[in-house]
């Protein structure tokens, strides 16, 4: 039953982070929509991101391994393997290049708007990592799913 309730948790997770991550298109397309109003909504998005996409992104790698040990599942098995390497991958991209990407684009939007050159190529930018980064996640959860040994 706790293995259950565990991996209950790790979905409910997985749907918040990535659900939230792939809200962020519709928001950045709001903001060129509306540019008296694109600061707040940037700042939104960097808020979902810091307080509900990365803490249940966290909370995922610790759902995950907890059930990895419940379900007798070791370190060597090559789905979970693979999903971990994928996972310290996305964290990296994040952390060095989404995450100052977004907070850069805020300083850009403040100062010049979402039509400043500034803006743009870190709105360009952006969309390119956060792309790769939905790549990646969707291979996790498709190893997660498919499980393939």
């Amino acid at each position: 039953m706790l293995y259950l309730i565990v991996k209950f948790v790790h979905v409910v997770l997985a749907i918040v982070a990535l659900g939230s991550n792939l809200t962020y298109g519709v928001w950045f397309v709001r903001a060129q929509a509306h540019p008296e109003s694109a600061e707040t909504i940037v700042r939104g998005i960097k808020f979902i991101d810091d307080r509900i996409a990365n803490p249940a992104y966290g909370l995922l790698l610790v759902t995950g391994l907890l059930e990895a040990y419940i379900g007798g599942y070791g370190m060597g098995t090559k789905w979970i393997d693979m999903a971990l390497g994928l996972y310290v991958i996305l964290v990296i991209v994040a952390v060095t290049l989404y995450s100052p990407t977004l907070k850069k684009q805020i300083a850009a939007v403040a100062a010049g708007g979402v039509e400043s050159p500034e803006a743009r190529t870190l709105a360009s930018r952006g969309t390119a990592v956060g792309i790769a980064l939905g790549v990646i996640a969707l291979g996790i959860v498709f190893l997660m799913v498919v499980k393939p040994t």
